[in-house]
Parts: C-alpha cells; structure tokens; sequence
C-alpha cells in the first residue's frame, strides 16, 4: 500500500502541495481527478521523488520513501508514465522496453507478460517509436514501466488525445493489471474511463484531497464532478 501523509511540496518559494493525504491498495485502482493547477502532477512528481517533499511523509508497505533520491525510487517499486509518454523516440519498440527492464535485469518473463498484456506491440518490436500511433506509443510507455515489476504503477492521463478505439485497450489493461495485485494511482479527466477503471476516486482542488469516494457511489451527473473537474 502507498500511503501519503500531510505532504507539502512546491517550486521555489511556491506550495503546491497543501497537506496531502492519500492512500492506494493494492490491486485498486485509485484515480485522482481535479481542474487544472490543482496539483495532480506535482503530486505524482512528489511521489517518484523529483519533487521533494517540505512536510509529511511518503511509504510504501509501511517503508518510508520520502526523501530518497530520485533514482532510488523505482527500486523500492514505483514506476511513473508521465503525461506525454516521454519515450526515445529513435530507438526501437524492443530497445524501449530493455531500459525499462534495467532495473531489473531484463526477466525474459517480465518482458512476455508485458507483451502477453500489449500484443499488438509484439508485432512492432523492430519498430521505431516515434512512427507507432499515439495509442501504441501510449501502450509501450505502459509496457516500459511494466518492466520495473512495479508494486504501484502512476499513470498521468493516459487516454489523453486517443481514439474511443485505443482507450477502450488502455482502459483494459489497467483493470488486467489491478487483477494481478498492482496499486495503480491514475490521473485522469473523462469521467466515463474514470467510472468504468476506478475503484476509489480522490479529487483535488488547491493542493490537497478535498473528497475520497468510491467509485460505484459516483454516477456520471455526480455533484463532485460539477464541483472539482467542471464536467
């Protein structure tokens, strides 16, 4: 279990983060939703350590993570897909995904689970991804991050800008990943991905989590959407 308590963190002389707590199981899926600015990346950035934490603390299965160096972070078991995928573009499908199992050695059965959940990525291995569609790309930054063994994987609106089609794919490998016991924390803005993939849902506003519902307590027209998100 990932468990926050009252962490604060910003930029400079600017909080972002008010007090922040929060909490996601393992094999749930916890989406965090809110406007923009309410802090939902900078959360995530706290969380892998990119972003040092000012107040409160960070653990993961009761060990404290919070002021680790960036780099160690991966190892404790957190692997972060950021918003925009940031992959090496130039390289092949297969290469990405052979960084992203550094850390762990390079299983050959982490990588065929990987693959077993991503087919269509078995088909483009020789591939360079730049040239896959954004859906695709969407799925190897997935995959790559997969790779770590992560007990808690962090997902920074993964359905952004793709086709019904290709977020129906994603939508369905974040539920087969729950099924094998991984935390999976999502920021995400479409309520109808949100309510078809979440277990808890944490909406953010002003740096801190002002409600934590579950999910099948929500119904598309809920209040809270009107009120955190504007939808």
């Amino acid at each position: 279990m990932l468990e926050l308590k009252g962490i604060r963190a910003g930029y400079g002389a600017v909080t972002v983060l008010q007090g922040v707590d929060f909490t996601a199981k393992s094999g749930e899926v916890t989406c965090i939703m809110g406007r923009n600015g309410a802090g939902k990346t900078t959360l995530l950035k706290t969380i892998m350590g990119l972003v040092a934490p000012r107040a409160g603390e960070i653990t993961l299965e009761g060990a404290v993570i919070s002021g680790l160096p960036a780099h160690q972070v991966p190892g404790r078991g957190l692997a972060w897909v950021p918003q925009g995928r940031r992959l090496f573009g130039p390289l092949t499908v297969a290469e990405n995904l052979e960084i992203g199992g550094l850390l762990g050695g390079h299983k050959p059965q982490v990588k065929e689970r990987v693959l077993e959940l991503f087919p269509r990525l078995r088909e483009r291995l020789n591939q360079q991804a730049s040239t896959l569609s954004g859906g695709e790309q969407q799925m190897l930054a997935i995959a790559r991050g997969l790779c770590l063994e992560p007990k808690v994987l962090l997902l920074d609106e993964p359905t952004e800008g793709l086709q019904p089609s290709m977020i129906a794919l994603i939508r369905d490998s974040v539920l087969q990943l729950k099924a094998t016991g991984v935390a999976v924390v999502l920021v995400e803005q479409r309520v109808e991905a949100v309510l078809q993939m979440a277990d808890q849902v944490a909406f953010m506003a002003q740096g801190a989590i002002r409600a934590m519902v579950v999910a099948q307590q929500l119904s598309p027209n809920a209040p809270e959407f009107a009120e955190f998100v504007g939808v």
